[in-house]
């Protein structure tokens, strides 16, 4: 696969999701699973320098407004989270994940990547007893 690179010396921006049936059935068939509340994550290593990710949200979540909004916030959670590169990832939500908050689902989503190893950097969950 060719990396195409944007004005600046950048990644173009559809480089860094699954976009075809084919890359998220590998995914969905060889991909190693993390459950939490909120998300599920599928994980595979692509092999390529930076990771993909696609995002999952059925119709049992809530009508398309709302399934909208949980891919929204999982965009943004997963844009200030520092992640290990070459992986292709699939965010799937539970129907939880509907009334789940920002902060809610992003500590859901750091859980779950922290667990499969695939945060970088310390994580910084809640402590045993911290308010």
């Amino acid at each position: 696969m060719v990396t195409l690179i944007g004005p600046g010396g950048v990644a173009v921006r559809g480089e860094q999701h699954l976009t075809r049936k084919t890359q998220f059935d590998l995914v969905y068939n060889e991909g190693k699973t993390w459950a939490g509340r909120e998300i599920v994550i599928k994980a595979l290593p692509n092999g390529l320098e930076l990771s993909r990710y696609g995002f999952t949200v059925s119709r049992r979540v809530g009508k398309a407004v709302v399934r909208n909004r949980v891919k929204r916030l999982l965009r943004e959670i997963i844009r200030q989270i520092p992640l290990q590169p070459g992986w292709d990832i699939i965010f799937i939500a539970r129907i939880t994940a509907a009334e789940a908050d920002f902060n809610n689902l992003g500590m859901s989503v750091r859980k779950l990547l922290f667990r499969a190893g695939l945060f970088v950097g310390e994580y910084e969950g809640v402590s045993p007893g911290a308010n």
